[in-house]
């Protein structure tokens, strides 16, 4: 007599609902016909890290037989603005480039978060990732790059984002000696919230922002 095939009772999630399959392997297209969304509507299978989350082709196999539950859902477009222009955004999140690359703006314009509350708003580098799925509408707003940093009591423009430890110098005294007879002491206050010292020596770079305060004071060695 032969044995009977022992029923598999694979479980999946898609879109927050519970389902059932009696095989290994489903298709995209399986998912979508087994929780009833429309074939062109994308989806994708959750993983660790939300922004590596895998696009689920309508022909590709997943294995159920993986360690753990295997959460699938669609991505509904997410809205953001830049200004006053508002962009539809396919994935939770989007970096800095991409947002640069989606308004289509220059090298010199700044991107920055927009804070409620009365908060400081967030310098976006092209690094940096934003979440779009939080609540509420994201709104980034654009500032040219145009600084005013006060050096050792003194004004002076800037327009780049970062300043190095020897452009501070210069800023101040118009050179930066390097003979090894003279060393620079450098310190800052009121900057962005990405600098983390205060202080600055050779071959280091900081944020800027508008009226930050840098300290120069040169020593001679003797």
């Amino acid at each position: 007599m032969a044995l009977e095939k022992k029923q598999i009772r694979l479980r999946l999630v898609v879109e927050g609902e519970w389902f059932d399959w009696d095989q290994q392997f489903i298709t995209g297209q399986e998912i979508k016909d087994l929780a009833g969304i429309n074939t062109n509507k994308p989806i994708y299978l959750s993983l660790k890290d939300p922004w590596d989350d895998e696009l689920i082709e309508n022909d590709l196999k997943v294995d159920l037989a993986r360690e753990g539950i295997e959460f699938f859902y669609v991505k509904n477009p997410l809205k953001f603005k830049i200004g006053n222009d508002q962009y539809d955004w396919n994935s939770q999140y989007i970096t800095g480039l991409q947002l640069r690359q989606v308004g289509r703006l220059t090298d010199d314009q700044d991107i920055f978060l927009k804070i409620k509350g009365g908060f400081e708003d967030e310098l976006v580098e092209n690094n940096t990732k934003i979440d779009l799925a939080r609540p509420g509408i994201e709104n980034f707003v654009l500032s040219n790059r145009n600084y005013i940093l006060i050096i050792s009591g003194k004004e002076r423009e800037w327009t780049k984002a970062e300043i190095s430890f020897k452009e501070v110098i210069e800023l101040r005294f118009g050179e930066c000696i390097d003979d090894g007879k003279r060393s620079y002491s450098v310190t800052y206050s009121r900057g962005p919230k990405e600098n983390i010292s205060g202080s600055m020596i050779s071959g280091d770079k900081v944020f800027v922002k508008n009226k930050m305060i840098f300290n120069v004071t040169p020593t001679d060695k003797s």
